[in-house]
């Protein structure tokens, strides 16, 4: 029996940092029921990092939520607006990318969100559809529509206006843009983080100009990383990558904190809230052990990503490895490789990347400061590990080990 409109309302609402309006959402989807239609919830993504990780998953979830209760999600590549670059959060114009650099991340991009959205029940557009139809005097008009005030309003750009920071004309365009895609796909719900609330608020307005419905804004938090305090980001070496391997991704999910961990679960995982709270309950109450409770937290966002099999078997290695202290048998033993050691002991990701436990120096610093790398059964996050009276480094990172001795 399909949801009524106030358990999809209640399903959608989880997650979600700001609705605008809540009522507006609520009357959308009693329209669309008496009509017979599904709700068109768009999200646009500018294809300029196409290496995704579980901080940028949690606004795909809820594009899947709508796909649960029935909705059409659109996927908006925005390759027109890529060759503008999203200043939100900058204090610099961005460079534009190149045409072969869109289609390339395109097609990255495509491979990796269908992981979570239904590929049948999801409709992929790009706005190139409309903007490479628009001649001079259509973008005229489409400026004519707001006004260079209201723009400054946006933080970012309030923020370098009054710091004499120079703004580009075309960096103006893009909210114009944005809202424009809106208007061209009808949308009744546009999706972003809570840094594109300025945005989608310009489309819910431009709508309005062009005589549609106006959209419902649903933003999305940001995730923090593995510190549970800074958002999750590649540069801050605080992430888990979608496409890394299932035990690694264990891995990584058994560092955060308890407290963090029923984050985790409301916002990567479609457990209900009133399940979150029945968890939290028996753990306080001591039935459940939070380490259990975090160990089914990975078993759900692995399986997401990999399959419920391959969840499962991260889960038994972390148990014997880590929990019950067990090392493999056949680990390769390396001697310590030249030109890795200083007066202070070893450069770590100097010695990862040549022993074979990363793919460059960089990839080392990131595992690294990722907190993916132990030595002898303690976590190493700093660049310079002393070997004071050792006779031996026994390392691992994620599920690959290396013996390297110092004799």
């Amino acid at each position: 029996m399909p949801a009524t409109p106030d358990e999809q309302l209640t399903y959608i609402l989880k997650g979600l940092a700001e609705v605008i309006r809540e009522q507006d959402l609520k009357d959308r989807l009693l329209l669309r029921a008496k009509e017979g239609k599904p709700l068109r919830v768009k999200a646009g993504f500018d294809p300029t990092a196409p290496d995704l990780h579980l901080g940028h998953t949690v606004l795909l979830r809820k594009m899947k939520h709508f796909q649960d209760m029935g909705h059409r999600v659109i996927f908006l590549i925005g390759d027109s607006t890529a060759m503008i670059g999203d200043p939100t959060g900058r204090n610099a114009t961005r460079p534009p990318l190149t045409r072969e650099e869109i289609e390339a991340n395109t097609e990255t991009y495509k491979a990796q969100v269908f992981k979570i959205l239904d590929p049948d029940k999801t409709e992929v557009r790009f706005n190139s559809e409309w903007f490479g139809k628009m001649g001079y005097q259509d973008m005229v008009r489409l400026c004519s529509k707001y006004t260079v005030a209201r723009l400054l309003e946006r933080d970012d750009f309030a923020k370098r206006y009054a710091g004499g920071i120079a703004i580009s004309m075309h960096e103006l365009l893009y909210p114009l843009a944005q809202g424009y895609d809106s208007v061209a796909l009808e949308c009744d719900v546009e999706m972003g983080g809570t840094d594109q609330k300025f945005n989608l608020l310009v489309g819910r307005e431009l709508q309005r100009d062009f005589g549609h419905l106006p959209q419902i804004v649903a933003t999305t938090p940001l995730l923090e990383g593995l510190d549970g305090e800074k958002k999750m980001s590649k540069s801050l070496g605080n992430y888990i990558g979608i496409t890394e391997a299932p035990e690694v991704m264990f891995r990584k999910i058994m560092q955060i904190s308890d407290s963090l961990m029923f984050r985790y679960y409301e916002l990567l995982t479609d457990t209900t809230m009133s399940e979150i709270s029945a968890l939290q309950e028996r753990i306080a109450r001591g039935e459940l052990h939070p380490m259990n409770a975090k160990i089914e937290l990975g078993k759900l966002v692995v399986a997401d990503f990999h399959s419920p099999a391959e969840a499962a078997h991260a889960a038994d290695q972390f148990n014997r490895v880590v929990r019950q202290k067990e090392t493999p048998p056949d680990i390769k033993v390396v001697p310590l490789p030249d030109g890795v050691l200083t007066e202070h002991g070893v450069q770590l990701d100097k010695l990862l990347a040549r022993v074979g436990l990363a793919d460059s120096v960089t990839d080392a610093g990131r595992k690294r400061k990722a907190g993916a790398v132990e030595i002898n059964g303690h976590r190493a996050s700093e660049l310079i590990y002393s070997i004071a009276e050792l006779s031996e480094l026994l390392i691992q990172v994620g599920k690959n080990w290396r013996r390297v001795t110092l004799a």
